[in-house]
């Protein structure tokens, strides 16, 4: 990373597109040049279903974005969602070039060359390459050994690999955009320096993000990225339970949540009643209903995203290895006591993040703001800058391998 390197991160949901635009500042640190957001619904229980309707939001989001910065953007890193990725872990033993002269930047370099040399189905893509320790050949771990003296240094780190018919998709969903795509990541291992206080970056948590439509599970065991995957439940769903319930519109259903939203009922304090606008039921059009009868909607589909989750990290063995639980997305931290039913039902603490950098981001901008963030912190990278006034004519998949070698540390 470089002062003054633009990064632009897009982050494709299921009920909208979000793009930010980051810059690299003298700290080193991302200044938001732009956001732009816009609705789309080409997304649905997690596989994408209209191909035209991202490419149009991304076309229309980069326009804005272009608009407000005063540039052409030609490329940008794109969010994927974890149930297209497989993490496997990996180690090489390197020899120092020179003793003498101590670990340098190239025999990184070389390390991280060898170890993301590893046998590929043939379904899959490597996309992303992370670096989480170095171990001395006196066994103690670093972050970064570039300078430290010894003969030979132990690299680990966890390819992520990507379903590649998702990639070639999406790359030519970016490619109608006009938009060549300079790195792939997964949400939640973008969204780690994020939602993650200080103190958690080393524990063992598991980021769980509730958005819409999909809920992203991240475990990470330290600074080791282990499991990655994607339920499809979110807010949507909880929505959509609310008004077949109560036979309202959907426009009513989500405007409850948002007043009323409560995890359990049992923390009620006033029973108050709610008289329902667009009831279609009977021959009134409105009715009287005791919030009760909403949050108890509310609380049973809460229980059903924690239950499922509960039942795909224990099925996984990694449960007994989770210390905390992070919560995150628009999906469910506006719904009080969240936390609580998360703790009461996968019997472990259960908290919405508190992470300083969350507080001072919009909830619609949050994921790609993470992406950005979390490009500009790549150590030992080649080169994070995305292309700005420039337009490749290669190939586009062609070219988001060469983008993906260059993102590697070539």
């Amino acid at each position: 990373m470089a002062i003054g390197d633009i990064i632009v991160g897009i982050d494709i949901g299921t009920s909208k597109v979000s793009t930010v635009v980051g810059e690299v500042n003298n700290f080193k640190q991302i200044e938001i040049i732009c956001n732009t957001c816009c609705k789309c619904n080409g997304i649905a229980r997690g596989q994408i279903i209209d191909d035209d309707a991202i490419s149009i939001a991304i076309s229309k989001t980069i326009k804005e974005a272009e608009e407000m910065a005063n540039f052409k953007i030609s490329s940008a890193y794109i969010t994927i969602p974890g149930k297209y990725t497989t993490i496997v872990q990996n180690s090489v033993v390197r020899d120092t070039k020179d003793r003498l002269e101590g670990i340098s930047q190239r025999d990184v370099t070389e390390a991280i060359k060898v170890i993301r040399d590893i046998e590929i189905p043939d379904t899959d893509i490597l996309i992303d390459v992370v670096p989480d320790k170095f171990i001395l050949e006196d066994g103690s771990t670093v972050e970064d050994p570039v300078g430290t003296y010894c003969s030979s240094f132990t690299i680990m780190a966890q390819l992520i690999l990507a379903d590649r018919g998702y990639v070639k998709q999406i790359t030519n969903i970016c490619k109608k955009a006009g938009i060549d795509i300079d790195g792939i990541v997964p949400i939640t291992l973008a969204e780690r320096n994020l939602v993650l206080d200080n103190g958690e970056m080393n524990d063992n948590v598991m980021i769980l993000d509730i958005g819409a439509g999909n809920t992203e599970i991240g475990v990470f065991k330290g600074n080791s990225f282990i499991y990655n995957a994607t339920l499809p439940l979110g807010g949507d769903n909880i929505t959509s339970d609310i008004a077949y319930v109560l036979n309202i519109s959907r426009e009513e259903a989500d405007k409850l949540k948002r007043q009323y939203g409560l995890a359990l009922k049992s923390f009620i304090d006033n029973d108050n009643n709610i008289i329902l606008n667009t009831y279609n039921g009977g021959d009134t059009r409105n009715k009287t209903i005791k919030s009760s009868e909403l949050v108890e909607i509310i609380e049973a589909r809460v229980e059903e995203i924690f239950s499922l989750v509960n039942k795909e990290v224990t099925a996984q063995g990694l449960k007994n290895n989770i210390n905390n639980v992070i919560l995150t997305g628009e999906g469910i931290t506006n719904i009080n006591k969240s936390d609580m039913a998360g703790k009461i039902i996968l019997n472990i603490p259960v908290k919405v993040s508190t992470a300083r950098p969350v507080a001072t981001i919009k909830p619609a901008y949050r994921t790609s703001y993470a992406l950005v963030r979390y490009i500009s912190s790549r150590s030992f990278v080649k080169k994070v800058s995305s292309t700005i006034d420039v337009k490749s004519e290669k190939s586009v998949f062609k070219n988001i391998m060469e983008k993906v070698r260059d993102f590697f540390y070539s």
